[in-house]
């Protein structure tokens, strides 16, 4: 018997929190969720079904695709975009299924009071690009700065899901779960984590780390399980790592595929297993209702070689991407199709093969329904590994990361700014406080963990991406992005509680703050640093992080923005108004203090000359930001 339900739980529990709500009423952008069941059971039905409704609404008309979640059950989940009266009719392949096929429903959307969109500020709508498409904006026009933490691993049982809200007072210890950490780093001012969905080959086993099969396919090059040693290790990775891998399951010990009994670990891409996916909602669900916008990817790269060697990659792919974006494509995120962190040829696909992959994903099912950020995390950037526009049609906004971790990966960011048509771009893997590794010692240099000079070297990244264009925000990462938990030694990666306790994380939320201080504004900056005279020091390393300065302005010339390295020379700025007087305010990145606004007026040629350095005079002791508008012609 054919039944189609919109699941009421959710509904009653709006129901009970937002009296106002009458029966088959729901608020625009909370996730809806309409549950049904086949008539027949499948072989596989990850394969062998596709399931869909046309869902219409105010200035609204498209697809949304649905998901298998075990049995015989099938999902879809949507949100309404606008207030007002919504339909929907389901279909699938096979046609001939009378339990997936022909119903249909209604419901009718409300806006969010002002007072419910201050409790949560994802009821003002999914992110999107800023009209002009530099930044990003909640989808009723008001800023999003992206300020995100790295918890690659927080879709395991790593950082565990246990349904109990954190204590306002609580501080990371041992035992941390989900919910704490998330309380944590909101109290901090973060608005994002950065984690991936599935390690399909990922294993506390006989196996190395770094793991190849009779065949010398490689089905991970995983990170290390500190003090649990593999037996069966073939491989000594240059590191010297002779451990077995992360165990990277769900708290109830369930894996995203299912996995060959009888082949070294090689997990089957053609099927998965939904139970995991489940506990992965329960995260998705929670950070929706704090407010967060995740940066959600499918896998890390280094289970591509198996998926490429005994699968069709490209359809096989894009069906994973496809359910991932089925099920929770509802909710806002940012959307990464590959972790490419790096591209080795042993441990990787190519860039182009996964783009062959991605834009097939793209022409099979098209982009994210709702229309949120599409990119990938990158070594380097994404416009160098895929292109643009045409190049990369699945690509809504670009990232740079992982190397350099230093001055030389400012290029690339203007690079990315000065493409045309805009996108918003966002430095996903800068410095990591805490990381002893050799891409991540910028001059050199390997400060102590947390010290003053490793948490400054972030802080530094921080702000030099920022200016330097990506102006989509920023993410923080630590030494612990593999989140090393309980049952293992901490080994050359700290523990995730000891991580989120580094002081860099805590000045995330004044690189916002300093952003922010002028409103939207910020939207309109161009990196500028040609008018930055001397833009560095003489000797300032290329590969270091001291001695330089930057500065982004607006194209009318009456707002800007300046940050300067520790070691920065005082400088002299160009191309100002000329004549104009200008409110110089110095901002303090470590404790972010905003000093007594300076008055400063442009020579005839438009240059302004920056006041002394709060310490250090002509030469910056430490780093300090700067705030400069002009000075309204009637104030003057």
């Amino acid at each position: 018997m054919k039944r189609l339900l919109l699941l009421l739980a959710s509904l009653l529990f709006v129901g009970m929190a937002h009296a106002r709500l009458q029966s088959g009423e729901v608020h625009v952008w909370d996730t809806q969720e309409i549950s049904f069941e086949a008539s027949r059971d499948y072989a596989n039905p990850y394969v062998d079904v596709t399931v869909w409704i046309e869902l219409s609404g105010p200035d609204f008309k498209r697809k949304v695709y649905g998901f298998w979640d075990g049995g015989r059950t099938f999902k879809v989940r949507f949100v309404a975009t606008a207030p007002g009266e919504w339909r929907w009719k389901v279909a699938a392949t096979p046609a001939d299924d009378a339990g997936l096929n022909g119903g249909a429903g209604a419901l009718r959307a409300v806006a969010w009071s002002a007072e419910e969109i201050a409790e949560n500020p994802n009821r003002r709508g999914f992110v999107r690009a800023s009209p002009n498409g530099h930044a990003l904006v909640y989808a009723d026009g008001s800023p999003f700065f992206l300020l995100g933490d790295t918890w690659l691993a927080a879709s395991t049982w790593r950082l565990p899901y246990r349904g109990a809200a954190a204590r306002p007072d609580y501080v990371p210890g041992p035992g941390i779960s989900f919910e704490e950490a998330v309380a944590w780093r909101k109290r901090q001012g973060f608005n994002s984590v950065s984690f991936i969905a599935a390690f399909p080959n990922w294993a506390a086993d006989a196996h190395g780390a770094t793991h190849a099969n009779k065949d010398g396919v490689f089905l991970r090059n995983a990170w290390e399980k500190f003090g649990v040693w593999a037996p069966n290790a073939k491989i000594s990775t240059p590191d010297g790592a002779t451990t077995t891998a992360k165990d990277m399951h769900d708290e109830q010990g369930h894996r995203p595929f299912e996995v060959f009994p009888d082949r070294e670990g090689l997990a089957n891409f053609d099927r998965i297993d939904p139970r995991y996916f489940a506990s992965l909602d329960r995260k998705m669900r929670h950070l929706a209702d704090q407010g967060f916008v995740p940066f959600l990817e499918p896998i890390r790269r280094d289970n591509a070689p198996s998926w490429k060697r005994y699968f069709d990659f490209n359809t096989s792919y894009a069906r994973f991407v496809h359910y991932l974006v089925a099920r929770y494509g509802a909710y806002n995120l940012v959307f990464s199709g590959i972790h490419l962190d790096w591209i080795p040829k042993d441990f990787s696909l190519t860039a182009d093969e996964f783009n062959a992959a991605l834009t097939n994903h793209h022409r099979t099912y098209g982009g994210l329904p709702f229309g949120q950020p599409y990119t990938t995390l990158i070594d380097s950037s994404t416009y160098k590994a895929f292109g643009h526009a045409e190049q990369a049609p699945w690509l809504t906004m670009h990232t740079v990361g992982n190397n350099p971790r230093n001055h030389a990966i400012y290029a690339s960011i203007e690079e990315l700014f000065h493409l045309q048509p805009a996108m918003p771009a966002a430095n996903l893997e800068p410095y990591y406080t805490g990381w002893n590794h050799s891409i991540n010692r910028p001059g050199g240099e390997t400060p102590d963990e947390n010290s003053p000079r490793d948490n400054y070297f972030a802080r530094a990244m921080m702000y030099g991406s920022v200016l330097s264009g990506a102006l989509a925000g920023h993410v923080h990462g630590t030494a612990a992005y593999d989140l090393t938990t309980t049952g293992e030694a901490a080994g050359w990666r700290p523990y995730i509680w000891t991580a989120l306790k580094y002081t860099s994380g805590a000045q995330m939320q004044h690189l916002r703050a300093f952003v922010l201080s002028e409103g939207a504004r910020y939207q309109d900056l161009v990196p500028v640093p040609q008018d930055l005279q001397p833009r560095s020091i003489p000797g300032a390393l290329a590969d270091g992080l001291d001695g330089w300065s930057f500065l982004a302005r607006t194209p009318n010339r009456d707002f800007a923005l300046a940050y300067f390295e520790a070691r920065a020379t005082r400088p002299k700025l160009a191309n100002f108004q000329p004549g104009a007087r200008y409110g110089w305010t110095w901002f303090e990145p470590e404790t972010g203090r905003w000093h007594r606004p300076i008055t400063l007026t442009a020579d005839a040629s438009g240059h302004l000359a920056a006041p002394p350095f709060p310490v250090g005079g002509p030469n910056a002791t430490r780093d300090v930001a700067a705030k400069i508008v002009a000075v309204p012609p009637t104030a003057r």
